[in-house]
């Protein structure tokens, strides 16, 4: 038995045609209008060269605004510095006269008392000038003599005056031939233990060369601070130390000032010292003086502090820094963060009316910490933006 659409075909065409009309229309169905959605209000409004934050916007939660007070604060200038031997302290051991180390007695760094041994030196000029020493005894004790047989022979009026007169002449002669021999041994080895040196017959090696052994003794108490030698050595130039000995009861810390600063630093003037080896460790102390001639090379006045150092704890050319308080005229200070750094200025966002702000340029002076002193652009009394400032920055 057929179904009703097999019996009419028309039926089914009709059916197909009405779903395809159904598709078109919904197709072409005009759509919903869209809802309306309100634009966010900015959170900065610009009126010209200002900035207005509007009342409801979320920036009046993140700025911070202050008022510019004159300050007289004291401005501290950081300079460095190294510690120092006192010149007046330091004393260059010269060999008495050139020869031979034989034995040298201390090592750098080491402690020593003023007439202790610090170098044996063998020296064939001391033997020369011992030598000399005996010939002009020997030579003034004959001319004495001979004075002697003149003048007896010249009382028995067997010679004439011109003869004794002779021998009065060479005893004057030797006599000034042996202080100069006794003044030259002297200058090689003064005789009291505190001197520069002594002597001692030669023996051993000394001997074996043809010296006299010299003992170069500490003519101050200190620390050897240099050493130029070693055992073995020649010493052929007398001018040059063979080491130094520095007295570090009182050390100088010496400061270099720039030479914009120079004036600012004065004798009298208080410091705190601060040295590498303890920075936790702050010591104060005064200018003693400042240097007169500036550096040529550094253009830096040297300034100078003394301290005592009874424990040992400044060692020379130790590293410090020397913190001195420069006074300072009363002017505007901001906060660093109030700055706002561009590329060849620095401004920040004065308050020109309330929650209104412009930028305005102005000229840093000293900075302390987290204050900045301003030169110019800033009157007392205005208010500017201390944070958040990068906020309103276009």
């Amino acid at each position: 038995m057929k179904s009703t659409f097999q019996k009419h075909p028309v039926l089914w065409i009709a059916l197909i045609l009405v779903l395809i009309a159904a598709c078109v229309w919904l197709v072409r169905r005009p759509s919903a209008a869209p809802v309306a959605v309100a634009a966010p209000r900015p959170l900065l409004e610009r009126k010209g060269n200002r900035l207005f934050v509007p009342e409801d916007s979320a920036l009046r939660q993140r700025l911070a605004v202050a008022t510019v007070d004159d300050q007289a604060s004291v401005h501290e200038v950081t300079l460095p510095a190294v510690v120092e031997a006192d010149p007046s302290s330091v004393v260059a051991i010269l060999p008495p006269t050139t020869g031979r180390v034989v034995e040298l007695k201390v090592r750098l760094g080491d402690t020593v008392r003023r007439g202790q041994l610090l170098a044996t030196l063998s020296s064939s000029d001391y033997a020369q000038a011992e030598a000399d020493l005996q010939k002009a005894r020997d030579a003034l004790a004959l001319a004495q003599l001979a004075l002697t047989r003149a003048r007896g022979v010249n009382e028995a009026g067997s010679n004439a005056t011109k003869d004794v007169e002779s021998a009065e002449s060479a005893v004057i002669q030797q006599t000034a031939e042996l202080r100069r021999a006794e003044l030259r041994l002297r200058s090689l080895s003064p005789a009291d233990a505190g001197g520069a040196a002594l002597a001692t017959r030669a023996t051993g090696k000394a001997a074996a060369s043809g010296g006299t052994l010299l003992n170069v003794m500490a003519p101050v108490s200190g620390v050897v601070t240099t050493l130029g030698t070693a055992p073995g050595a020649v010493v052929n130039d007398a001018t040059v130390a063979l080491m130094t000995v520095s007295n570090l009861e009182h050390v100088w810390v010496t400061a270099n000032v720039p030479e914009n600063l120079a004036g600012a630093v004065a004798a009298g003037q208080d410091v705190a010292v601060r040295l590498a080896a303890y920075p936790r460790q702050v010591l104060s102390g005064k200018v003693a003086f400042v240097g007169s001639v500036l550096d040529a090379d550094t253009r830096r006045v040297k300034a100078r502090i003394v301290f005592a150092n009874p424990t040992g704890m400044f060692k020379p050319n130790m590293y410090a820094s020397a913190r001195v308080a420069q006074p300072q005229s009363r002017a505007p200070e901001v906060p660093t963060s109030a700055l706002l750094m561009n590329n060849d200025n620095v401004s920040v966002f004065v308050e020109a009316d309330p929650w209104t702000f412009v930028r305005r340029t102005v000229e840093l002076g000293s900075e302390d910490g987290e204050r900045v002193r301003i030169r110019s652009g800033l009157q007392s009394g205005e208010r500017v933006v201390v944070r958040g400032g990068v906020l309103l920055n276009d």
